[in-house]
């Protein structure tokens, strides 16, 4: 009976280890702007990749600065593996919330974090 329980825990055991399990999500890999970036005022694009296929229709990338927090629209033509947008920044700290379901069905959350730099007297 116990080589009996050891010959159907061997493989269970196997397959809780196996790599294609620790890639079971959606994981970012980099972003422009970069996190902890000092950012210009204005208009920006911006691009969060992705280690995996997301689900566009069932992702979503929001900008919060202060108490605002607004949603922006992806790009639909986006690559598979990105998360496209684009935004405008007015001075101060903001982060860019985002949340993605990868194709497998898990869903990711993160934050990337960013500051905006004050308009300079020059371009007032």
């Amino acid at each position: 009976m116990l080589r009996l329980m050891l010959l159907l825990a061997i493989p269970a055991a196997a397959g809780c280890m196996s790599p294609g399990r620790a890639a079971a999500h959606a994981i970012l890999l980099d972003s422009e702007p970069a996190a902890r970036a000092t950012v210009p005022p204005g208009p920006t694009g911006v691009r969060l990749r992705f280690n995996s296929r997301i689900d566009h229709a069932r992702s979503r990338l929001a900008l919060r600065s202060g108490r605002d927090e607004r949603v922006l629209a992806l790009d639909p033509a986006s690559p598979a593996d990105v998360m496209a947008a684009s935004a405008v920044l007015a001075p101060g700290d903001c982060v860019l919330r985002w949340q993605v379901l990868a194709v497998d069905g898990h869903i990711t959350r993160g934050e990337v974090p960013l500051t905006v730099q004050a308009q300079s007297a020059q371009a007032q």
